[in-house]
C-alpha cells in the first residue's frame, strides 16, 4: 500500500519538472538579491560560522589559533555544531571567502527549501496545495532576509526535510528509513536535534497501514542507529583532540544552564565564570560543568523551570525579528530605526498568520455528512480560532499555544479529520520536537526557522477535507 501510494506521488512529482524548477527561481531571485545587496559582517553566531568556515577551508580543519608561551599553537574546538561551517567551507575552497560566496551559498539553500517542501508535500496534500507550500517558503519575507545572515537554520531545515522526502518516497521502507537516516545524521551534523527526529522517521517510515508496536519499535531504533553513523566519525575526532568526548559540539550543558540557572529569563543569558563554572579550561570539561550545574538548578527549583516554558515557547514562536536585527549589527547605517520597526512588522505578521493558518492544517472543513465528525472538527476549528483570537488581541500576543496546537492535533485519531500520512507526520515532528527542545533549554525566534517549511506545509493543507470513511 505505501509502495504503490509512494509511486504515484513520485511519478506525479516528476511530471512536474517546469512547476519545480519555476518554484526554485521564484525563490532563489529575491534570496540573491537580498544576500548581495544588504549582506554585511558575519556577527552574532555567523562570526563563527564564518571563521570556523574560513579554517576549514584554508586546510587548518574546525580550529583556531591561541597564544602560548609566546607563539601561536593549533587549537581544536566544537563549541557549535561543524556541519554549516562545513558547508561554507565549500564554497569558500572554491570561489574564495567572500560575503558574497556566503550569500549564494544561503540563497541557493533557502531557494531549494522551497523546492524540498513542495515535493514532501507531494505526499501528504494535493498537486494544488503541495504548490502552495513551496510558494509559501518561496516568498515567505522572514526567509528571503534570512538568506542575507550567516546562520545555519535554513541548511538544517532542508537537510531534515530532504532526509523526510527520501524516506516516503522510496517503495521499499527500508531502503526508504536508510537513506533517510543517513541524511538526517547529516542534519545532525549542523543542528544535534535534528536526531530526535530520528524514532519517528523509522516508526513512520513503515507506512500508517504496518500493524504492531513491535517492528515500528525496531524501525525506529534502526533509524536512530543509521542517523549516527555520519555523527560517529567526528565524535572520534573529538575525542581524539579535544579534552574528552563530544558526540557532535559542546554547547548543550550551556543552553541547558542558561535556560535554569537563576538568572534565566526563557532566552539567551550571557553566563559568566562567576554563575557556576570558574575552574575550567577545555571546552567539553566546561560544558560538562554547566550541563551539571543546569541538571542541580532544574532540581533544586523544578517548579521554576517549569514556570518559565510558556516564555520559553513565546521567545521561539511569538515573533520574528532576528534577520532584520543581525542585519541592523552587520550594517547599522543600513537600517536606521524606522526602517527596522517596519521591517519587524512585516516579517512577524508573515511569521504569525502562517502559524495560524499552520494550526488549521489538520483540521477538517466541518462536513454535514458526518454528524460525529463535523461536530468534532467544528470543535476543533472553534477552539483554533479562540487560541488565534486570545493571540491577536492581547496586548502582547501570544502566538505559542498555536503552535502547540499545531503540532498535537494530528497525532489524535479523532473523527472526522483530513487525511493524514507519513509525509505529515514526519513534519509534524520537526515543529513537535523543535518546541519540547526550546522548551527544556531557551527561546529565541531564530529556532522557529527551521520548522517554517512544516508550518507552510500545514498551513497549505488547513481546512481540507474530511478522510472518506474506511
Amino acid at each position: 500500500m505505501k509502495g504503490e501510494a509512494a509511486a504515484r506521488r513520485a511519478s506525479g512529482v516528476w511530471r512536474e519538472p517546469g512547476f519545480g524548477a519555476l518554484l526554485f527561481v521564484v525563490a532563489l531571485v529575491p534570496r540573491l538579491w537580498v544576500a548581495l545587496a544588504w549582506s554585511g559582517e558575519a556577527v552574532w553566531d555567523g562570526h563563527y560560522y564564518d571563521f570556523g568556515a574560513k579554517r576549514i577551508a584554508a586546510g587548518l580543519g574546525y580550529s583556531d589559533d591561541r597564544m602560548i608561551a609566546g607563539a601561536l599553537v593549533w587549537h581544536p574546538w566544537c563549541h557549535y555544531p561543524v556541519g554549516y561551517s562545513a558547508f561554507l567551507a565549500l564554497f569558500y575552497r572554491l570561489l574564495g571567502p567572500s560575503r558574497a560566496v556566503a550569500g549564494v551559498a544561503d540563497a541557493l539553500t533557502g531557494a531549494s527549501i522551497a523546492v524540498v517542501t513542495w515535493a514532501l508535500a507531494r505526499y501528504a496534500l494535493s498537486a494544488a496545495r503541495a504548490r502552495a507550500a513551496g510558494l509559501l517558503v518561496a516568498l515567505h519575507p522572514g526567509m528571503v532576509l534570512y538568506a542575507a545572515t550567516v546562520m545555519s537554520e535554513p541548511l538544517a531545515a532542508l537537510l531534515t526535510l530532504v532526509a523526510f522526502w527520501l524516506t516516503v518516497r522510496d517503495r521499499d521502507p527500508r531502503r526508504g528509513i536508510a537513506a533517510g537516516g543517513l541524511v538526517l545524521g547529516v542534519a545532525a551534523l549542523v543542528r544535534p536535534q535534528a536526531l530526535l527526529c530520528a524514532p519517528f522517521l523509522g516508526a513512520l517510515g513503515l507506512g500508517l497501514d504496518h500493524r504492531g508496536w513491535r517492528p515500528r519499535a525496531i524501525a525506529a531504533a534502526a533509524a536512530c542507529a543509521i542517523a549516527l553513523v555520519p555523527v560517529l566519525p567526528w565524535t572520534a575526532r573529538n575525542c581524539r583532540v579535544m579534552d574528552g568526548c563530544a558526540l557532535v559540539s559542546t554547547n548543550a550543558g550551556w543552553n541547558l544552564a542558561i535556560g535554569a540557572f537563576p538568572r534565566a529569563t526563557g532566552r539567551f543569558e550571557t553566563l559568566r565564570s562567576s554563575d557556576g563554572c570558574r575552574d575550567v579550561t577545555g571546552q567539553v570539561q566546561q560544558d560538562r560543568c554547566w550541563l551539571r550545574y543546569g541538571v542541580e538548578q532544574i532540581a533544586a527549583r523544578p517548579w521554576r523551570w517549569l514556570s518559565l516554558v510558556p516564555a520559553k515557547l513565546g521567545y521561539t514562536f511569538d515573533h520574528e525579528s532576528f534577520a532584520v536585527e543581525y542585519l541592523h549589527e552587520a550594517r547599522p547605517e543600513a537600517w536606521p530605526d524606522t526602517t527596522r520597526e517596519n521591517a519587524r512588522g512585516v516579517t512577524t505578521l508573515a511569521h504569525r498568520l502562517l502559524l495560524a493558518a499552520a494550526a488549521l492544517g489538520s483540521v477538517a472543513f466541518p462536513s454535514p455528512r458526518d454528524r460525529r465528525g463535523a461536530a468534532m472538527q467544528g470543535a476543533l476549528l472553534a477552539a483554533a480560532g479562540f487560541l488565534g483570537v486570545l493571540a491577536f488581541t492581547s496586548a502582547s500576543p501570544s502566538l505559542w499555544p498555536l503552535a502547540i496546537f499545531a503540532a498535537v492535533v494530528p497525532w489524535l485519531p479523532l473523527s472526522g479529520r483530513p487525511a493524514v500520512t507519513p509525509a505529515l507526520l514526519l513534519a509534524v515532528s520537526l515543529l513537535a520536537t523543535t518546541a519540547v527542545a526550546h522548551a527544556v533549554f531557551f527561546g529565541e525566534d531564530r529556532y522557529h526557522v527551521v520548522v517554517t517549511p512544516v508550518l507552510a506545509l500545514l498551513a497549505a493543507g488547513a481546512l481540507r477535507r474530511s478522510q472518506p470513511a474506511t
